[in-house]
């Protein structure tokens, strides 16, 4: 047989799923109880499979947990979100359940994820995959004419995708001039939502992600910018979570993402390193007035988005029944938000749905539920950290094995962030697209400059620079 591909960089993904223990397959009963439930869902009554939705995720994707359907109504708009109901597959404190609370989310490496649900459930009966029945939970949220929340409710439903789209396939529709219907009103809808973030005062950083990518037998990390269609996307599902969080909160139960406020000597701190780098930042300007304006192929931009994420840390999960929190809002959005629109891929979107249903139909919210709210902050931190390192664990691995043979070489790079004792920082480098370490003196933050390469270690995933 054929050797492997990269035997040493497939051996590395399953050391970091080893070292942070990802779960491996589902237990017996958690597939067996999947099989069961899937093959006699509790269906809702109503039926909307009338309205003509869609669904828009990266291509490829079969776990598909939202699908669309926007309208033009008079004196605004109106937003049908259907979210995949996976609480009508799922009882509280059954095997899924409780297997769900040890995973928290669906965890994505480049050779394969580590789903949260049985794919049973997850890529089949419960995704809103296009030509086929699912119940769902159906939001009806009416927009004024400047896309201002006018109206929120939301109940279970049948519903029935016609079309799955990818987001190359949308913008393009927008730039072509050629979208209709609700492709046309995304655009639309999402630049009001947008401008209304910008009124007040939310934050979306327009800085581009590194990712892991296949590259023949196989990865490479490249840095990759959203598009507009994927920014208009989320706005629908933001403001879908504002819904929700204004429903609990009137409701006085319910589960919240909050972030708070960034310390005051923090945004000084910012306003310093904004002067440092030629970033305009008025008195009477926010951070999010800033950060809006910014274009992240402008090296001092970069450095200043790079240094300026720590005004947005700190973002968890309150839980409450009676009382509302003190703090409620999301800082960067700028506003009460829960999240309630990706149930397939994050555990409280499930209990945090549940909630809206029951108060939107002035039922009691389920015992089975009220019972666990409390415990899922807790839960949701530790597995989103989990999350967080595995992805940054795959990031530093595959640069580590791109630059292996490579030490000694010299590169371009901006350094994009400079260590408080001022001899190391952090540099991007151009191509290929690395984040990482870099040693020297007085790095001068936001600028270009040329660095070598001293260290690739793909068995500690160590990559570092000194200045050339």
């Amino acid at each position: 047989m054929p050797e492997e591909p990269h035997p040493r960089l497939d051996d590395g993904f399953e050391r970091i799923r080893r070292e942070l223990r990802l779960p491996e397959e589902f237990p017996r009963a958690v597939i067996d109880e999947a099989e069961w439930v899937t093959q006699a869902p509790v269906l809702p009554e109503l039926d909307r499979t009338d309205l003509p939705f869609i669904t828009i995720d990266p291509s490829g994707s079969m776990d598909l947990d939202q699908a669309m359907h926007l309208e033009e109504r008079p004196g605004g708009y109106r937003v049908w979100y259907a979210v995949a109901d996976v609480g009508a597959f799922v009882r509280p404190g059954g095997a899924i359940d409780l297997e769900a609370r040890e995973r928290g989310e669906t965890v994505y490496l480049p050779d394969g994820r580590v789903p949260l649900h049985p794919p049973v459930l997850s890529e089949g009966a419960a995704s809103l995959l296009p030509g086929v029945t699912r119940s769902a939970a159906l939001w009806c949220v009416d927009l004024d004419s400047d896309g201002r929340i006018v109206g929120a409710d939301v109940t279970r439903a049948l519903v029935r995708s016609r079309e799955r789209l990818d987001y190359d396939y949308v913008q393009a529709a927008v730039d072509t001039g050629t979208a209709d219907g609700t492709l046309r009103l995304l655009a639309e809808i999402g630049r009001l939502r947008l401008a209304l973030e910008r009124d007040r005062g939310g934050v979306s950083l327009p800085t581009p992600e590194q990712e892991v990518v296949p590259d023949g037998d196989g990865y490479r990390v490249e840095l990759r910018a959203s598009l507009d269609a994927e920014t208009w996307n989320a706005q629908i599902s933001l403001l879908t979570g504002m819904a929700a969080a204004s429903m609990m909160l009137d409701a006085e139960i319910g589960l919240l993402r909050v972030l708070p406020p960034a310390p005051a000597e923090e945004v000084a701190r910012m306003r310093r390193a904004a002067a440092a780098l030629g970033v305009s930042w008025p008195e009477d300007a926010s951070y999010g007035d800033v950060v809006h304006g910014l274009d992240p192929k402008v090296p001092e931009h970069a450095a200043f988005l790079r240094e300026s994420t720590v005004l947005l840390r700190g973002a968890g999960y309150v839980a409450f029944n009676g009382e509302p929190p003190r703090q409620a809002e999301h800082a960067a959005v700028a506003a009460p938000y829960a999240h309630v629109t990706a149930p397939l891929r994050r555990l409280v979107d499930r209990y945090a749905t549940e909630i809206c249903l029951a108060v939107a139909a002035g039922e009691p919210v389920p015992e089975g539920i009220q019972a666990v709210m409390g415990e899922l902050p807790d839960i949701m931190q530790a597995t989103g950290r989990r999350a967080g390192a595995a992805e940054r664990a795959c990031v530093d691995l595959v640069e580590a094995f791109v630059l292996r043979d490579r030490v000694g070489q010299t590169f371009d790079a901006v350094v994009i962030d400079v260590a408080d004792d001022g001899e190391s920082g952090v540099v991007q480098v151009t191509g290929p697209a690395v984040v990482a370490r870099c040693d020297g003196e007085r790095l001068p933050l936001g600028e270009a400059v040329r660095v070598r390469l001293t260290r690739a270690d793909p068995a500690t995933r160590e990559v570092r620079f000194s200045v050339a």
